[in-house]
């Protein structure tokens, strides 16, 4: 089954629709749904799909010409192309002789293809310049090295700079979208399956619907035999070189070392070294450097480091320190000691915060907030009045009306509402700069219908709220 990614796979079909030539740059991490999109946008067109694969050159283009050959109907031939220019070339010839009109070829990994043969994007392009750009093929390159396609595909000294005619970098869902695959479960529960799977298809496609969230986690994460159990690991190793060292400060980050010189001294790096290594981490959507809104991000010395996926940030919080424990066969006692108890439900609470923030995002996205958005983030700092150091969980600014929305998220079974609302108008003037507030409340089930009467300039959002209908 098919869920979510409309607005990438209307763009697709916009491009298809178009009556000349067409190039897509399709990219984002493993497992966050690239071939499935593809796969569905394909279905009813015809079609020459390719995956590249980590082999030789010539074993690459011996598996592309096979498919050539089986797209154009030509099984007795066997041979393959010379050259990728001739196999490119011989495309054009048969699709004007056959008069094909509108076609597609997907060229999946072609960074595996194209670092076994660097001259492959010179070849490409010049194949598109002298024969694909005068037809109606459509051209889907795609590729799960991001740092590859951004540099030798997009970017300005790649080959294929301006052969594009549209790009796509796909990222896990949100909350709402990752929802969509637990339909029958309660709101609270879809969201701590969010906190533990994210956003990626792949993981999220993994839960069985007749267990509970309890077993699902445990099978596919505490069984050495699970899934998912190495993981991240096994993404690591694919995409690093130095795997080890990239793990070790991925857990450092998880356990709260979020600032550039506690993570070095933590994994014994000097700074410069780590430095490198975190803007890795962020090309791969892993992590993210923070810094309260309303700071300049490059000038700022606030910036804080999180783990930006929340697989990545539960697998390094509840799981990797047990591994030994799981790989003995002690992995159901693991869980049931370690893996739901108050500290996950801290942990959850922390993702609902990310949740919160996403739920403003796309709200504003449909118009359906009283201002228009433009930044979207948290805010730490002083407090002036009081001395002493706050934070704010939900801040989205809208520089052209002066207007700012401060939000406060409660991932509790009840809480002092009254106090709340308090405490959240007095972290009004705290980002600077805007004229008007608005507020918000976010909570895990709906606050008292009098709290909701006496404070009409406050937005309540209950965890249902913001999620697809759930039982």
């Amino acid at each position: 089954m098919f869920i979510g990614r409309e607005d990438e796979l209307a763009a697709l079909e916009r491009m298809y629709a178009s009556d000349r030539f067409e190039m897509m740059v399709l990219y984002g991490r493993r497992r966050v749904g690239k071939t499935a999109l593809v796969d569905e946008f394909v279905k009813d067109k015809r079609t020459l799909y390719f995956t590249a694969l980590q082999q030789s050159a010539a074993a690459n283009l011996r598996d592309f010409s096979a498919e050539v050959y089986r797209f154009f109907d030509m099984p007795g031939v066997e041979a393959p192309f010379a050259d990728w220019k001739s196999a490119f070339t011989f495309i054009c010839a048969q699709a004007a002789e056959r008069n094909l009109g509108r076609y597609v070829i997907v060229f999946d990994e072609f960074p595996y293809a194209a670092l076994s043969d660097p001259s492959l994007p010179s070849v490409l392009q010049i194949c598109i310049d002298h024969g694909f750009k005068d037809t109606r093929a459509m051209i889907i390159v795609s590729g799960s090295n991001e740092g590859f396609m951004e540099s030798q595909v997009l970017g300005y000294k790649s080959p294929l700079y301006g052969r594009r005619t549209g790009q796509l970098h796909l990222r896990p869902f949100d909350y709402y979208d990752a929802a969509r695959f637990v339909p029958d479960v309660s709101a609270e529960e879809a969201i701590q399956y969010y906190a533990v799977f994210g956003g990626t298809p792949y993981y999220l496609a993994q839960i069985h619907a007749g267990e509970s969230f309890e077993n699902n986690v445990a099978r596919l994460l505490f069984d050495n035999s699970g899934l998912l159990f190495e993981e991240p690991m096994m993404l690591l190793r694919q995409e690093l070189r130095e795997p080890a060292l990239y793990s070790s400060i991925l857990q450092e980050i998880a356990y709260g070392a979020n600032a550039l010189n506690t993570i070095a001294d933590r994994v014994r790096v000097d700074v410069r070294t780590v430095s490198k290594y975190l803007k890795t981490l962020e090309g791969l959507g892993l992590i993210a450097r923070t810094v309260p809104v309303g700071v300049n991000a490059a000038k700022s010395r606030k910036g804080q480091y999180v783990i930006n996926d929340p697989f990545f940030a539960y697998w390094y919080r509840f799981v990797s320190r047990h591994i030994g424990r799981i790989e003995s066969g002690l992995g159901r006692a693991v869980a049931a000691t370690h893996a739901f108890g108050d500290a996950f439900a801290t942990y959850v609470g922390q993702q609902f915060e990310t949740i919160c923030r996403q739920w403003v995002t796309r709200r504003a996205r449909f118009g359906e907030l009283p201002m228009l958005v433009g930044e979207v983030g948290r805010w730490w700092g002083t407090d002036p009045r009081k001395r002493e150091q706050t934070d704010i969980d939900v801040v989205a600014t809208d520089d052209d009306s002066g207007m700012v929305l401060l939000g406060e998220c409660k991932w509790r079974n009840s809480f002092n509402e009254t106090e709340a609302i308090e405490l959240l108008r007095q972290r009004t003037g705290l980002v600077q700069g805007y004229s008007r507030t608005v507020y918000a409340l976010f909570s895990k089930y709906p606050v008292h219908q009098a709290t909701r009467d006496s404070n009409d300039d406050v937005m309540f959002v209950a965890a249902a709220d913001m999620l697809p209908a759930h039982s």
